[in-house]
């Protein structure tokens, strides 16, 4: 069995797409849950980029390989005891809150 990786680009990309999110939503809270004469508080705060290197993203890629297959080996001896041919959701559903507690 060929053994499949995930492109390190699109998870650069996912992660740049969920920092980018990330670093939006403190000022989207501040400027609505602060009074008028604290909105400025905090704003001194130097603005960083968030980055990975190349070890950092092969690691994330390689983790979420392993968690991906270990919930489709999962799901699929849930689907063979209960006679099911394919994966169903429902059978993601009934190892999702152990391999969440496994990984």
């Amino acid at each position: 069995m060929e053994e499949v990786t995930l492109e390190t680009d699109l998870i650069h990309s996912i992660l740049k797409r969920f920092w980018t999110l990330r670093a939006l939503e403190p000022e989207n809270f501040e400027a609505k849950d602060a009074p008028d004469s604290e909105v400025g508080v905090g704003t001194s705060k130097k603005n960083r980029t968030t980055s990975a290197n190349g070890n950092a993203l092969k690691l994330t890629c390689e983790l979420l390989r392993i968690f991906i297959t270990e919930a489709v080996q999962r799901a699929a001896a849930i689907a063979e005891a209960e006679g099911a041919s394919q994966i169903e959701p429902t059978h993601l559903e009934i190892i999702l809150p152990q391999l969440l507690l496994d990984f």
